[in-house]
C-alpha cells in the first residue's frame, strides 16, 4: 500500500474534516456522485456497514464529487438517509485520489496507508470485509 493522498474538506452541515486529524483508525473513504445509479444502490450499504460498525473501530465519511449545489447534495443525503459525514468534494480531490468513475471507495489503515481501492457497486458483505482486515 500508499500513503493515501491529502483529504481536508467542508463536512454538509457545517465543520471541516482532516484526514491527517484521523489518524490513528482505520477510515473507508466513499466517493460518490449524486446521480449515479450504482451509488444510489449501494447507499444502503453503507448506511449497513456505520451500523455494524462502530465510529471508534472505523471511520466513515462519503465525498461528493460533480455536484451541481448543495441543495442537491442535501437531497442526496435525506434521500438515501445517509449516517454518515458527507464531504464536499471537488475536481482536485476526484484527481489527488484518482477517482475517475462511481462509486470509488478507498480503505486506509490507522496510517493513512491504501489497504484496499475498489470501484463500482459493492454488496454490504463487500464492504464490511475489506473494512474488517485493515484492523
Amino acid at each position: 500500500g500508499h500513503s493515501a493522498p491529502a483529504l481536508e474538506l467542508p463536512v454538509l452541515g457545517g465543520g471541516d474534516f482532516s484526514l491527517e486529524g484521523n489518524r490513528g483508525r482505520p477510515t473507508l473513504v466513499y466517493f460518490f456522485a449524486p446521480w449515479c445509479a450504482y451509488c444510489k444502490a449501494s447507499s444502503d450499504n453503507l448506511v449497513r456497514l456505520r451500523r455494524w460498525r462502530d465510529e471508534s473501530d472505523l471511520e466513515i465519511v462519503a465525498v461528493v464529487l460533480d455536484w451541481q449545489d448543495l441543495d442537491e447534495v442535501r437531497r442526496y443525503v435525506e434521500r438515501y438517509e445517509l449516517n454518515v459525514p458527507v464531504l464536499l468534494g471537488n475536481s482536485s480531490i476526484a484527481r489527488d485520489w484518482k477517482v475517475f468513475a462511481f462509486p470509488t471507495y478507498y480503505v486506509l489503515d490507522g496510517r493513512n496507508t491504501v489497504r484496499h481501492r475498489d470501484i463500482g457497486y459493492s454488496t454490504q458483505l463487500g464492504m464490511w470485509w475489506r473494512s474488517r482486515i485493515v484492523n
